[in-house]
């Protein structure tokens, strides 16, 4: 796999303007061999009622990244990358500060991509674990 990581990141945080990514405040912050990354802040914006990180926060954070991870191995000016199918495992609570995701390939075929996602704190301790299915799609 060859890739440039800056234009990865660049890309990745371009498609963000005017979407629910741009709203939740998601900024892809490194890529590498294999693994793409973003941080989201936890504040109000993202809590649920009882003052901790929405759970549909999370998962909208994990299918984000998740998605936006295969772009690393498709030609996004010829195919498009849909997620398909997501789980998650909500480990740990958080109510203020920021949170790291990190989506790393389990499966890389023509048409299906499969991911696993790990959300962590400021101090890498586990919050949510989740796994995605991308259908990859020729570009209509």
């Amino acid at each position: 796999m060859s890739f440039d990581k800056d234009k990865i990141l660049q890309l990745c945080n371009d498609w963000c303007k005017n979407t629910l990514m741009e709203t939740l405040e998601i900024e892809y912050i490194d890529a590498g061999e294999g693994f793409l990354t973003a941080k989201m802040p936890v504040n109000s914006r993202v809590h649920q009622p009882m003052g901790l990180l929405h759970g549909g926060a999370t998962v909208a954070l994990a299918e984000s990244v998740g998605s936006a991870a295969s772009l690393m191995y498709i030609n996004p000016e010829k195919q498009e990358s849909r997620g398909i199918e997501i789980s998650a495992n909500h480990l740990k609570s958080k109510r203020e500060g920021t949170v790291f995701c990190t989506a790393k390939i389990i499966h890389q075929g023509r048409s299906i991509h499969l991911w696993e996602i790990k959300i962590t704190d400021e101090e890498g301790k586990l919050i949510s674990l989740c796994k995605l299915t991308n259908m990859i799609l020729p570009r209509r």
